[in-house]
């Protein structure tokens, strides 16, 4: 019913409201209607319920909040909780949650946008639910909705920031390189033209620069973005990344646990950053629940479980066609578990100058581990060139570089990397 009246309003289809449950809320005429009904609100009441459902599921603290309705005022935090408090009486409960100290969450599923038509939206939205999945054919299928949804409207802004999170995930993965990699570019580009201030585009656009050796310029980004939207869990996920190429592993777990915080439902990268730091078990129990690569074989692998991690490279690798660097990362990682050693110096000799920095860390962990130091630390020099510093920790203490640790040249390329770990801490802690 409230569908159909909106159609009437708006014969271009568009949306006029954001939708969640029986409620409808118009930021352009201030309405908040229920089930077509409308809900009478004071001003202020409603200027905190449009920001609460502009950042749903994501907190929102009290300062933001007490900036947004009293501007340039002093009011006692009470006011702010009186407010919250009408808001419950009308939505329910459990609509907006407090988050203790910091603030509150609105909580119920917002399922439209403002000037976006519902069937795009809808469209938007499963798109979302297929990029999540990380399978290359769940990433085809939504790149696909993501073109539809930006043919329908081309100022949808985040429409182009999954897209460019998409082309990059296919061009790192499915071997489309030439053409992926330009889009997600361009679609990165498109999103910030529109909305510099997309939180979604700042975070999807890190794991591009961070593997194209942009990884400081990255960090520098997100770290001053934090400081003008310090309850922004976009920013501390993209942080995940940045900072353990960065070889700073500790602030990449609190990163980890700032984003979550702020947003329950985070994904993060930080798999990876448990891996380096060892933890192998927790490895395996972060990167669970999405399709898996290499990370979780390989956590197996430095567990002693090198069954399970030959069963599950045999599977994968036969599963589909993978690219280059993740196919040749994959099947060097079997070769060596399978003692195949030739194998696995043809693969790794194919794979040293891959464009991934990660990449060349886990390709020189494979190369240590059959003794193959001199090209080990190679790829260590080459990564930490290419932006992905390993961390001293990891250098000094990852079973798999054990034969790096007794090279002759250990020591100094120890010594660069504690160098290039304290610029990159110097420059986190202040960005100007």
């Amino acid at each position: 019913m409230f569908s159909n009246e909106i159609s009437k309003e708006n014969p271009s289809g568009a949306g006029t409201s954001y939708r969640f449950g029986d409620f409808a809320l118009c930021p352009r005429d201030r309405l908040l209607t229920r089930t077509g009904e409308l809900m009478p609100m004071p001003p202020k009441a409603f200027d905190a319920l449009l920001c609460l459902v502009r950042n749903a599921e994501h907190l929102v603290s009290k300062k933001e909040l007490m900036d947004t309705l009293w501007p340039a005022t002093h009011v006692c935090e009470a006011n702010l909780t009186n407010t919250i408090a009408s808001l419950r009486k009308i939505l329910g409960p459990e609509a907006i949650r407090t988050v203790s100290k910091h603030g509150y969450r609105f909580a119920l599923p917002v399922q439209g946008v403002p000037g976006i038509a519902p069937d795009v939206y809808e469209r938007f939205v499963r798109a979302k639910e297929l990029t999540v999945q990380r399978s290359l054919d769940s990433m085809a299928r939504a790149r696909e909705l993501y073109w539809f949804c930006l043919a329908e409207d081309p100022t949808f802004a985040p429409a182009w920031a999954w897209l460019g999170r998409c082309s990059w995930f296919l061009a790192k993965f499915s071997g489309n390189a030439p053409a992926d990699l330009p889009l997600a570019d361009a679609a990165f580009r498109r999103a910030f033209l529109i909305d510099p201030d997309l939180a979604c585009a700042h975070q999807f656009y890190t794991h591009m620069e961070a593997d194209t050796g942009q990884a400081r310029r990255a960090l520098t980004r997100l770290r001053q973005r934090i400081d003008t939207h310090p309850s922004e869990p976009e920013s501390y996920a993209g942080l995940v990344q940045v900072l353990r190429f960065c070889g700073l592993l500790e602030e990449s777990m609190e990163a980890h646990r700032r984003a979550t915080s702020l947003d329950p439902t985070a994904v993060t990268s930080v798999a990876h950053t448990l891996f380096l730091s060892g933890d192998y078990a927790a490895t395996i129990e972060t990167y669970s629940g999405r399709t898996g690569y290499y990370l979780d074989a390989a956590a197996w692998a430095g567990l002693g479980e090198k069954s399970r991690a030959i069963e599950l490279l045999r599977e994968r690798l036969a599963r589909t066609p993978l690219s280059e660097p993740i196919g040749g990362l994959m099947g060097s990682l079997l070769a060596v578990l399978e003692q195949r050693i030739n194998d696995a110096v043809a693969l790794m000799d194919k794979e040293r100058d891959a464009d991934d920095p990660e990449v060349q860390v886990y390709l020189a962990r494979h190369c240590s581990f059959i003794g193959a130091s001199d090209a080990a630390i190679r790829m260590l020099r080459r990564a930490a060139k290419s932006g992905f510093v390993c961390a001293p920790r990891t250098l000094q203490s990852d079973p798999w570089l054990a034969a790096v640790r007794g090279h002759p040249d250990f020591h100094s390329l120890l010594g660069e990397a504690d160098r290039l770990v304290t610029e990159a801490r110097a420059l986190f802690c202040d960005p100007s």
